[in-house]
């Protein structure tokens, strides 16, 4: 098992079940999935270990036959000098039009994934939360961001509560 996918089960299997929101979290209104689809890079992220090290991490996002999300993270291991993968689904937890859906990398643990700060027009970036504070990404359709898009994120990141100083930026080559 590569260790994206172990780390990955870690994660799993320590927020098994673990699909609330973090206190002040609300996750965004007005979703529509069919626009959230397809490729989001992480621009930054809260260190844990199965993601450390990683670089060039995007997440894929596509239908699945049940109607669920089939979710594929991609990351670099420059220690590893290869790709590693993780492969997992989602589905709402509420109704579809909200940005709240649980997430599973290995069989029936979930672990939240709150969108809770969207680009609803042009759907080109979103900060990401999971259960408690301790985890959010800062996602981006492209590779990079500009500054004051950055800035404007993060800011709503820390008026919530996420230490924003404990952010790693991923590098895109």
């Amino acid at each position: 098992m590569n260790r994206l996918k172990l780390l990955a089960l870690s994660l799993t299997l320590f927020v098994a079940g673990c699909v609330g929101i973090p206190e002040g979290v609300e996750p965004v209104h007005n979703f529509t999935l069919e626009r959230y689809l397809g490729k989001w890079y992480e621009i930054a992220r809260r260190d844990h270990s199965f993601e450390r090290g990683l670089s060039q991490v995007t997440a894929e996002y596509s239908m699945r036959s049940d109607g669920g999300v089939r979710v594929l993270n991609r990351g670099y291991s420059g220690e590893n000098d290869a790709w590693e993968e993780a492969e997992g689904k989602a589905y709402f937890v509420q109704e579809p039009d909200l940005g709240y859906l649980k997430v599973s990398f290995f069989g029936p643990f979930y672990g939240s994934y709150i969108v809770f700060e969207l680009d609803h027009e042009g759907y080109q970036y979103s900060l990401v939360s999971g259960p408690d504070k301790t985890y959010l990404w800062l996602l981006s359709r492209t590779p990079n961001m500009s500054a004051q898009t950055q800035s404007k994120l993060l800011e709503k990141a820390r008026e919530l509560g996420f230490d924003t100083s404990q952010l790693i930026f991923v590098a895109h080559t």
